[in-house]
């Protein structure tokens, strides 16, 4: 029947009213905008290939990541040997294992049973439930000993470092405060990065380039200046920005990490309160409190190095026992530096440096020339698809126009309000959209024909050509829909935006084509009466 209830009417009307509201501050100026209530201020955000900005295709590092666990696994054998008072020679890593001679074959047992003490178990990934050992540990009859990293323990890392690294090149990203960023993992080892509306890329690519590896390290005092570096320390270099402030250029600390920045839990850029320099202050959680407390309190007098990817930062002299757990670096810092430095170590340290290995820069021009191609795209699209509907089906195909313009409505504020991103593939799913849109109309109306064709009056044959091309609509739409989302699924980047607004499209085709069109419709046959339908 062509009874619609007035509720419907009411409601239908309502979301139309609120879909052209929420879809005109997209084509409005920020400015503009900015003027309208909160609720209004929704905007389709615009991609990397509308607006301009930064593409950067960075590479995690995993052989640093095995290389670190190496040099970790090198001391913690150095301590294991001196607490079984096993004498040895030649310590030392190669690409992944290390090595050691013992000095005496009758300790071989000894130092068997100790070693494999240091291998721990890993969980594999692929396998539910699965684990396997970190290390073999193998020594020869001569005392040749060698700690070899097995494959899967490679592997863990390697996964457990990229997955890492994604996660906190988001958090620094989103610290920026750019807009709508593109954050995807590429391949095994690969993160692409895509910034739109960044204007100051050098600063994203320093923020990226840092692991920001904070360690609280003693300095070695029984170091002599120029002679050996003792066993279990090394020297790392002061950074530039502390060399201003004169000073060694060098220092030589202790390996062994009293507190590190995995420990921290709150950064910010200050200024010192006696020399109004740039500062950032720090806290460490309860753990690390505690242990920043008890190694300051044991070792009043020493300078404790700041350590920062591997620079001295500083190395102030412990006056007194730190409790708090809180303190703060001074390195010589512009303001926008200890900002830096201070998102940095909120978002957590890297565990692996990351590569450039690709950078685009989209100008805000080649953008503005894809804005204007796309709008001309659609422009023409429309104008000839409302040719063709007025030329095939007159007032209808009128009633089919205006609510393909409904349908763009809703598809531009549906976008806006999940906050979804507008790429050059995502207009051409727009495109794409609308002709489906027009699709659905294309069936009712030629329903309507094969229905007077067949000598029905108007209101059976609108009734009946609503009804039996229903199952039609959402048997095609449906399908593509299908499409779309699987498109969503395994796609990325540019096919994903694709997929985002084809799918939205289809969605409110769904709902001008059979709500509005058919309200539109069934009014003008209860208005005019006409004894036969103008198609």
């Amino acid at each position: 029947m062509l009874h619609i209830p007035a509720w419907r009417v009411i409601v239908t009307l309502l979301i139309v009213a609120a879909g052209i509201l929420f879809a005109v501050p997209t084509f409005l100026s920020e400015k503009t905008v900015a003027q309208l209530p909160t609720a209004l201020r929704q905007q389709i955000n615009l991609g990397l290939d509308l607006q301009g900005g930064s593409h950067l295709l960075l590479e995690v590092d995993v052989a640093a990541v095995v290389r670190e666990r190496l040099e970790g696994l090198v001391e913690e054998v150095r301590t294991t040997m001196r607490n079984e008072r096993i004498n040895y020679v030649g310590l030392g890593h190669d690409a992944d294992s290390v090595r050691l001679q013992l000095r005496e074959t009758a300790d071989i047992e000894r130092a068997r049973t100790a070693l494999r003490g240091i291998s721990r178990q890993i969980s594999l990934g692929n396998i539910l439930g699965a684990t396997a050992r970190e290390i073999d540990v193998t020594i020869d009859e001569a005392g040749r000993t060698r700690l070899l990293l097995t494959k899967e323990a490679i592997e863990d890392r390697a996964r457990a470092a990229i997955e890492q690294s994604l996660e906190i090149v988001r958090r620094r990203v989103d610290e920026t405060g750019t807009k709508e960023p593109n954050i995807v993992r590429q391949g095994t080892d690969r993160i692409l990065v895509q910034l739109p509306g960044e204007q100051n890329p050098e600063r994203i690519k320093r923020l990226l380039g840092q692991t920001a590896k904070l360690a609280f390290r003693l300095v070695d005092l029984t170091a002599q200046p120029g002679g050996p570096v003792p066993a279990g320390s090394e020297v790392l270099p002061v950074d530039p920005k502390a060399l201003e402030r004169g000073g060694p250029r060098e220092y030589v600390v202790r390996r062994q990490v009293m507190v590190s920045g995995e420990n921290l839990v709150q950064a910010s850029e200050a200024f010192d309160q006696q020399t109004g320099q740039p500062v950032v202050n720090f806290r460490f959680d309860s753990a690390g409190g505690r242990r920043f407390g008890q190694v300051t309190s044991e070792n009043v007098g020493r300078p404790f190095a700041i350590i920062l990817d591997g620079k001295v930062i500083s190395a102030p002299v412990i006056r007194q026992a730190i409790i708090g757990g809180s303190g703060q670096i001074s390195g010589g810092f512009t303001v926008q530096e200890a900002k830096d430095l201070a998102l940095l170590l909120r978002a957590g340290a890297l565990p692996a440096p990351l590569n450039v290995i690709e950078e685009r820069t989209v100008g805000p021009d080649l953008g503005s020339d894809s804005i204007r191609a796309g709008t001309i795209a659609c422009l023409i699209g429309y104008l000839l698809i409302v040719t063709l509907m007025v030329v095939g089906y007159g007032l209808f195909g009128l009633i089919a126009n205006l609510a393909l313009l409904l349908n763009l409505a809703f598809t531009v504020t549906i976008m806006a309000v999940i906050g979804a991103t507008l790429t050059l593939p995502g207009i051409a799913g727009m495109v794409l959209g609308l002709a489906m849109a027009v699709d659905a109309n294309v069936l009712i109306y030629e329903r309507m024909r094969e229905e007077m064709d067949q000598g029905r009056t108007p209101f059976p044959a609108v009734d009946a050509a609503f009804q039996r091309a229903f199952g039609t609509i959402v048997d095609s739409n449906l399908t593509t829909l299908i499409a779309a989302l699987l498109l969503y699924m395994f796609g990325s980047g540019p096919v994903r935006g694709f997929s985002v607004t084809l799918s939205i499209g289809i969605i409110c085709s769904m709902f001008t084509a059979v709500t509005v069109t058919r309200m539109l419709v069934v009014g003008w046959l209860r208005w005019r009466r006409p004894k036969a339908l103008p198609l």
